[in-house]
């Protein structure tokens, strides 16, 4: 039986799910309830290449995650399915997760494939496709990546180049580095069309680093774009900057997992600013929710290296502020906001990735 095949009843159950899920909310539930619904995206790089820690994950580990998608009932449906509800604005089913590899590495194919092809799962391969055309071992070959395509995974644009995105060149000027950013995104588009004949407009922004005017240029390009900044996918979630959970050794232990695979999308109605680069040391955010179930008293942010800071309630209840308490050195950051349901089984998760420039 062929992967498509094996998949038929899944993409059956998600989308009875996605209509029990509209025919609720048309009976006028509030709009709460309509925006509750979250999917995880897990975002992955090598497999079993303990060279690589940071951005590897154990096979022991990712057997254990998928065994526990498995054995707790969770539908894994393609990224094109997750996008489709999420471009609509839709409730996603409860326990619905995709996932995602970056670089297509070639323990993508050796040893991940196996794995996902014995469950019959869909996944996508985001294509660094200067890394597939140097014909290093690293990489998965084009034939490889063809053979898989036939099983029915689906690939996506990960640059040519994989350059930092938001860096601008010391003597380049703004249209200058625009025009090369552009360039290296449709030389990878090309490459994806001339060897796949087609593929998914998805982009995966090389580092999860993108700033006001790389998420414009690529939205202007027609993608969808993926970070690499943690939380659930939601009917708010933009989709300039998809969230996906990066999973590596050092965050690859099952009880972790378990808590980023039943993540709720915390219903972010606007967050200020939206640009991610900042001189700010201690950048302020600002975050306006939608109404939801959330247990708001138990709200929390946690900052990279610094632990958790206190929040203040602008709007109780509605508008919020968090701030780091001391200066973030140069380099990527994040502030990650959770909160749990009523249930206290499952949390809501938000992550707000900032670069600090020097």
């Amino acid at each position: 039986m062929g992967f498509l095949a094996k998949g038929q009843g899944r993409m059956t159950r998600f989308f009875i799910g996605l209509c029990v899920a509209l025919s609720v909310w048309a009976t006028g539930l509030d709009a709460a309830w309509s925006m509750s619904g979250s999917g995880a995206i897990f975002m992955y790089h090598r497999f079993g290449d303990e060279r690589y820690p940071s951005t590897n994950i154990r096979m022991d580990q990712f057997k254990a995650q998928m065994d526990y998608l498995e054995a707790e009932g969770f539908t894994v449906v393609s990224l094109d399915e997750m996008v489709t509800a999420l471009k609509r604005g839709e409730a996603l089913p409860l326990k619905i997760v995709a996932i995602t590899m970056d670089d297509a590495y070639a323990t993508v194919y050796k040893n991940a494939w196996p794995l996902l092809k014995e469950k019959g799962w869909p996944f996508t391969v985001f294509v660094n496709t200067d890394g597939v055309d140097r014909r290093s071992a690293e990489y998965m070959s084009w034939d490889q990546i063809r053979e898989l395509r036939r099983y029915g995974v689906t690939f996506g644009n990960h640059t040519a180049s994989h350059p930092h995105l938001a860096r601008k060149g010391a003597e380049e000027t703004e249209a200058v580095w625009l025009a090369r950013i552009r360039a290296d995104v449709m030389k990878g588009e090309g490459r994806l069309y001339g060897e796949l004949g087609t593929f998914s407009k998805f982009l995966a922004y090389p580092y999860g680093e993108y700033n006001t005017q790389v998420a414009a240029l690529v939205a202007d390009l027609g993608y969808v774009a993926f970070g690499q900044h943690s939380g659930a996918g939601g009917g708010l979630t933009d989709l300039k900057a998809v969230p996906r959970f990066p999973l590596s050794e050092a965050y690859g232990e099952i009880g972790a997992f378990r808590t980023k695979a039943n993540a709720r999308a915390l219903p972010v109605v606007s967050m200020t600013p939206w640009e991610p680069h900042t001189r700010d040391r201690r950048p302020v955010l600002k975050v306006e929710l939608a109404p939801s179930d959330a247990r708001l008293d138990e709200l929390t942010c946690y900052v990279s290296g610094q632990g958790r800071v206190e929040i203040t309630w602008v709007v109780p209840g509605r508008v919020f502020t968090v701030r780091a308490n001391a200066d973030l050195p140069v380099g990527r950051h994040k502030y990650n906001i959770t909160v749990p349901d009523q249930s206290r089984r499952r949390y809501y998760w938000f992550s707000r990735q900032w670069v600090v420039e020097g």
